[in-house]
C-alpha cells in the first residue's frame, strides 16, 4: 500500500492511524501495545521482520516503529530494504533500539529512519513522536480528529464526543481542549493560554484561565476524563493522555 492510499484511509477514518510495532521482546511489546491503543491507535504486534512482511502488505500501517535487533534479519536491514521499495518509500518509520550513542543514531537515521527513540523510552515521548511524525508525514491528515481513548476531538466540526455521547463545550473551553490535545505533554503557563486563547490585545486577567480550565474539567469529569487537564505547580497546565498525575491545586 502506498503512501498516498494511506493517506486515502486516513481521510476516510481520522479517529484512528495504524501503527505496525515490530518488536522481538514480549514486554516492550505490550507496553508499546498499550500505549499506542490508550491513545486510539489501531495497533499491530509481530516479532520479526518476516512476519512484519506479510502484516505490511495486507495491512496498510500509517506508521511503522521497528526494533533495531530482531531475530533473522534486523530491523536496520530491513528499513533499508523498505526505503528501496516505491510503496514504502516514504512509510513513516520510529527506529526503537538500546543504543544510545551518537554514532548509533546517526546510522539509524542514515538508514532510512525518520526518528529515533532510545531505550528505556518514555511512553509519553513515544506517544508525542508518533504524533509529530504523522503530522509531518501526512500534512496534519492525523491531527483533524483526536482520539483519547474513548474521548473523541474533531478539529474541524468542533465537537467532542465521549464513546458516541456529545459533550457540549462552550467556545472558550473548546478551544482550551484543542489547544491541549494538539500538544501533549506541553506545558502552558497562565500567560501563554491567554495569548492563545484570548489574543495578546485582551485584557484578561490570569485568574479568568483558571475559571475556564474548572468549565472544562467539570464538562469533562461527566464522563471521565477530567484527568487529562493537569495542573503542574508553579507552572500551568498540560494535557496528559496516559492517566493522572493528580497535581492538582486549590481544588481545581
Amino acid at each position: 500500500m502506498s503512501v498516498s492510499e494511506r493517506k486515502a484511509d486516513m481521510d476516510e477514518d481520522k479517529t484512528s492511524s495504524r501503527v505496525l510495532v515490530v518488536e522481538d521482546e514480549e514486554g516492550i511489546q505490550e507496553l508499546l501495545r498499550v500505549t499506542l491503543q490508550r491513545q486510539g491507535f489501531e495497533v499491530r504486534c509481530e516479532g520479526s521482520v518476516e512476519s512484519a512482511e506479510t502484516v505490511l502488505l495486507t495491512w496498510g500501517p500509517q506508521l511503522l516503529v521497528l526494533d533495531w535487533m530482531l531475530p533473522g534479519e534486523n530491523g536496520l536491514a530491513w528499513c533499508r530494504t523498505l526505503r528501496r521499495r516505491d510503496e514504502t518509500q516514504k512509510l513513516p518509520i520510529i527506529l526503537l533500539t538500546a543504543r544510545g550513542e551518537e554514532g548509533d543514531r546517526v546510522h539509524g537515521l542514515e538508514s532510512g529512519a525518520d526518528d529515533y527513540l532510545a531505550k528505556p523510552f518514555s511512553p509519553r515521548e513515544l506517544v508525542a513522536r508518533v504524533n509529530a511524525l504523522l503530522r509531518r508525514s501526512y500534512g496534519g491528515t492525523a491531527a483533524s480528529r483526536v482520539r483519547l481513548g474513548e474521548l473523541h476531538v474533531d478539529l474541524r466540526a468542533h465537537r467532542v464526543y465521549a464513546g458516541k455521547v456529545q459533550i457540549h463545550l462552550g467556545p472558550t473551553e473548546f478551544r482550551l481542549l484543542r489547544l491541549f490535545v494538539t500538544n501533549p505533554e506541553r506545558v502552558f503557563s497562565r500567560d501563554m493560554l491567554l495569548d492563545q486563547i484570548w489574543g495578546r490585545q485582551s485584557f484578561i486577567e490570569e485568574r479568568t484561565v483558571d475559571v475556564h480550565i474548572r468549565r472544562l474539567r467539570r464538562e469533562l469529569d461527566h464522563h471521565g476524563y477530567a484527568h487529562i487537564i493537569e495542573t503542574v505547580r508553579g507552572e500551568g497546565y498540560r494535557c496528559s493522555a496516559l492517566g493522572p498525575q493528580r497535581d492538582t491545586v486549590d481544588g481545581r
